[in-house]
């Protein structure tokens, strides 16, 4: 029942005193405040004194306090549920949503992003049927001039519509999104209009008037362009001023209209074709211009490359402008990358081998380059060759002077060569009017051979990264050429020589075909010493490209044919100073040796228990994680029993010390998910019961932001391995424990993870054992949590297995849970169908609110990804349902089918009356599909 709290002042001192303490950081202090503000969160008024408490509160935390709170509040009661009472009252959801708006535009940043929140939430459920008037009331505010306020309309728009993206179509749906775009389109068009009209004057001479308001005005149109207003303007020589952020992002949209609106874009497009060129043209070399430069030649590939644009490029002269004008000045080594080379040779580097100069001129003229060569490849190759002979004829003059021109043209070379290319094997289709071996030969071995890298630094990575590039275009005569070479290379003192060269072989190495099962085993030894060479260079376990090539990738490789090496590596592999820096060498030579012979994993842990015993009762902090690793994929390799020093050792893993250190929880959890998984049954019959401390475990890390997921890793191994009979007494308090930690701390990753569990239990257990423990802890509950949890959430699970996982168990609570048939439950039943559809069909809803500031799972695609630091430890992904179930879609059907012939006709009854169109169209093609037919 809502009782009645009068707005006074009374009342807002008392709030005001209460959210202070809410930021106390003692618990004594925060929880009680915090208990009391639950407490009266009911009563009528309550959102108003908030309000009030935002606007008027002098004091600037107390109003972003109740701003957060307001938020929140409306987010946990602004719903009406079914058959339960209104959480807020008529009076003050009319007062919230006269208010609201004026109220949220009117408010500082901070604040107006938290009402901007509430705003759609509210929006989502009475938008437009109860709240008709918001978008008249938000467009009438673009008319203003004051960006504050249209910043805040724009920011609660895109709130309220990105949930469009994640709907059903259907008559309702495109009813709303006529009336947004019948509502908004206009006076958002009118906006962009005004607001160009000031920016035509970017290419004019300047008015005073403008002049002096023009950061104003120009960082709202950028931010109108781009949505991001946090770039001011500069008078930095080296980095870019708001005029020319604001070409680059016109160029950047110019492309996007290329791109997606080729029919209405296309009467305007000669037109930018021409400013922008004339752009480029007129733009100076310098570096606070390279963002506007990489753009306008992006939006020039992007143009070129387009059938409807063609006619635009095919003019001998206007190609050969193009690649004199633009792409050869820009694939050219200016001092300023000189400069950037030789004092941070480490970034330029990794921007060059990641792809992540893809903002930069040379990266622009190459991509231009391609997409010429899409139409024009036979005239481009012409006119360039001329180029590239004419650089190299400079170069052959004076190499000292002139070397930045072999550099630029090996750089066309690439460009003009490379059509296709992956990963995996660099450049897979090359345009055969260049010839490769020929350059090779001529320009690249030999800067592979000169011992002197100190002279051409930048030379020696073209040649080395030529190789790795087409290293599936050259022939294995010409590799077996380069291979000793790069091999030689990675012992080199200087960086940037054995970095390329390991970035190089690691490439190679990954490569697969014919030309690489023949390279290596002439080389083995050779590449052995080197990469342990190179491992004691000065920085190598910081640098990231020599340890990707460690021996790891070697024993990959070569598989089985290492074994004879491991006798020899084992001792070095196991040093504790190489622990840490090859755990993955040992991890893979583990992986290798015992899949080629089983036995051998007694011979490893004979070699490698004694190291590990050290390292745990000396407590080596450092090392305990690789330990906790190397042991799990030991363990996993045994067949289904754990050996007894194992299981000497398990009691000490769930000592609280080992959990209170944040880098062992995913090792831990790995490891103790190994032992379930060979020993659940060992476990629980062990004559000391070990369950309670695996439950302490768990509860631990369920109650922590930053481990609940690691925690429901554990749940659901426990779930999955340990006898039903063994755990039958603690399931209640498994699932109280959880509701508990949804109550006082509910985030997104914490509800995906928890509909994992639940789905999977399901599956364990039934549809009525999940329905019963539910209802056991509070009557129906098993409907507030279909209402409130599964339906509206299950559209955010990611990932194959999660989702296999929760359409079978939902599949088994829909037709096979009495409950949801013959109870108050009924009424849940399509809505349940229609969240199962949507997760097979609609794009994952990858929203998390704002205020949500957790960790989240990291590297984690699957059930039971493990600790993914030793990449060669890791455990593949584990799919608990197995192939059981092939297809839930099929299951599905089938399910349904059985389901309807125990009730003839009630089924299909309820999909026509209740289901979405589109939900049973695709519901349809599952039933023709597992060729069954609804009774």
């Amino acid at each position: 029942m809502i009782t009645h709290m009068e707005l006074n002042d009374g009342h807002l001192q008392t709030l005001t005193e209460f959210l202070r303490k809410t930021l106390d950081p003692d618990p004594a202090v925060r929880r009680p405040a915090e208990k009391f503000l639950e407490s009266v969160e009911g009563n009528q008024n309550y959102s108003l004194l908030l309000l009030t408490l935002l606007e008027k509160s002098q004091d600037t935390v107390i109003r972003v306090c109740a701003a957060v709170t307001f938020k929140n509040y409306i987010k946990r009661n602004w719903r009406i549920v079914e058959d339960e009472p209104n959480k807020v009252s008529d009076p003050d959801r009319t007062a919230i949503k006269a208010n609201i708006v004026n109220l949220m535009l009117s408010s500082p940043e901070q604040i107006q992003k938290q009402l901007s929140d509430a705003i759609s939430i509210i929006g989502r459920e009475d938008f437009p049927q109860k709240w008709p008037d918001l978008l008249t009331e938000m467009v009438t505010r673009f008319r203003s001039g004051d960006f504050h306020i249209i910043n805040g309309v724009l920011r609660t728009a895109h709130s309220l519509f990105k949930r469009y993206r994640h709907e059903f179509k259907s008559n309702e749906l495109w009813s709303e999104i006529k009336l947004v775009l019948d509502t908004f389109a206009l006076p958002l068009t009118e906006l962009f209009k005004v607001v160009m009209t000031f920016a035509n004057y970017i290419f004019l001479d300047l008015p005073e008037f403008f002049e002096d308001n023009m950061e104003t005005w120009m960082t709202n149109f950028h931010g109108l362009l781009t949505l991001d207003n946090k770039h001011l303007q500069t008078n930095d020589e080296e980095e870019a001023g708001l005029l020319e952020l604001l070409k680059s992002q016109i160029c950047d949209n110019a492309a996007l209209y290329a791109q997606k609106y080729d029919e209405e874009f296309q009467p305007y497009l000669p037109r930018f074709v021409t400013a922008i060129w004339n752009l480029l043209v007129s733009t100076g070399q310098e570096v606070k211009y390279d963002l506007l430069v990489s753009n306008a030649i992006q939006f020039l590939a992007s143009v070129c490359e387009r059938p409807h644009y063609k006619h635009l490029f095919e003019d001998q002269n206007t190609l050969t402008s193009i690649c004199e004008k633009v792409i050869v000045p820009n694939m050219e080594f200016r001092s300023a990358d000189e400069e950037a080379f030789e004092d941070n040779s480490e970034e330029y580097i990794r921007r060059d081998l990641e792809g992540s100069d893809i903002d930069t001129r040379r990266r622009a003229a190459c991509d231009l380059v391609r997409g010429l060569c899409k139409f024009f490849e036979g005239p481009v190759t012409a006119i360039f060759s001329g180029y590239v002979n004419s650089m190299l004829g400079e170069y052959a003059k004076n190499p000292g002077e002139n070397w930045k021109h072999k550099d630029a043209a090996i750089y066309l070379v690439t460009s003009l060569a490379s059509k296709a290319q992956t990963q995996k094997h660099g450049i897979t289709q090359a345009n055969e009017l260049v010839n490769l071996n020929e350059f090779f030969v001529n320009h690249i071995l030999s800067d592979l051979k000169s011992p002197n890298v100190n002279e051409f630094p930048v030379l020696k990575a073209d040649a080395i990264k030529y190789v790795m590039i087409f290293r599936s275009q050259l022939p294995k005569e010409q590799l077996l050429q380069a291979v000793p070479l790069l091999i030689s290379h990675l012992q080199a003192q200087s960086t940037v020589e054995h970095t390329y060269a390991a970035h190089a072989l690691e490439r190679l190495f990954t490569m697969r075909g014919p030309n690489n099962t023949t390279l290596w085993p002439p080389f083995t030894e050779q590449l052995l010493n080197n990469l342990f060479k190179a491992l004691a260079l000065p920085g190598s376990a910081e640098n990231e490209y020599i340890m990707k090539v460690n021996p790891t990738l070697l024993f990959s490789l070569l598989q089985e044919s290492i074994v004879p090496y491991i006798p020899t590596l084992i001792g070095q592999l196991t040093h504790k100073l190489l622990l840490v820096r090859d755990s993955c060498s040992l991890c893979l030579s583990v992986r290798i040796t015992c899949k080629a012979n089983p036995t051998t994993v007694s011979s490893f842990e004979e070699a490698l228990f004694p190291v590990f015993t050290e390292i745990l009762q000396n407590d080596v902090q450092e090392f305990l994680p690789y330990v906790f690793q190397v042991m799990s994929l030991l363990l996993e390799i045994h067949s289904n029993s754990i050996p007894s020093s194992y299981m000497a050792l398990f009691p000490h893993l769930l000592q609280p010390v080992l959990w209170e250190r944040t880098g062992n929880i995913p090792p831990l959890v790995r490891l103790l998910q190994a032992y379930l998984e060979k020993g659940g049954a060992s476990i629980a019959g062990s004559a000391a019961d070990k369950i309670p401390g695996l439950l302490g475990v768990f509860q631990k890390l369920i109650a922590s932001k930053a481990n609940d997921h690691q925690g429901f890793y554990l749940l659901n191994s426990i779930i999955e391995h340990m006898p039903t009979e063994s755990i039958l007494q603690y399931r209640k308090q498994i699932f109280i424990l959880l509701f508990q930690r949804l109550q006082s701390s509910k985030t997104t990753k914490f509800i995906k993870s928890f509909l994992v569990f639940i789905n999977l239990y399901c599956v364990k257990y039934g549809a009525i054992a999940l329905q019963e423990i539910f209802d056991s802890i509070q009557p129906k509950m098993f409907g507030m949590v279909l209402e409130k949890i599964i339906i509206p959430e299950v559209q955010k699970v990611s990932g194959p297995v999660e989702k296999k996982i929760c359409a079978v168990g939902i599949t088994k609570v829909l037709t096979e849970c009495p409950a949801l048939m013959d109870t108050e439950y009924t009424k849940l039943w399509t809505p349940l169908l229609q969240a199962l559809i949507g997760l097979f069909e609609l794009p994952e809803d990858d929203s998390i609110p704002d205020d949500e500031h957790f960790i989240d799972i990291e590297d984690t695609p699957g059930y039971q990804t493990a600790f993914s630091q030793l990449a060669f430890a890791g455990k593949k992904e584990h799919d608990p349902i197995g192939d059981s179930v092939g297809n839930p879609k099929i299951l599905l059907a089938q399910s349904l089918y059985k389901l309807s012939t125990a009730c003839p006709g009630r089924v299909p009854s309820m999909l026509s009356t209740s289901l979405n169109a589109d939900a049973l169209q695709f519901l349809q093609g599952y039933l023709q599909a597992a060729t069954v037919q609804l009774v």
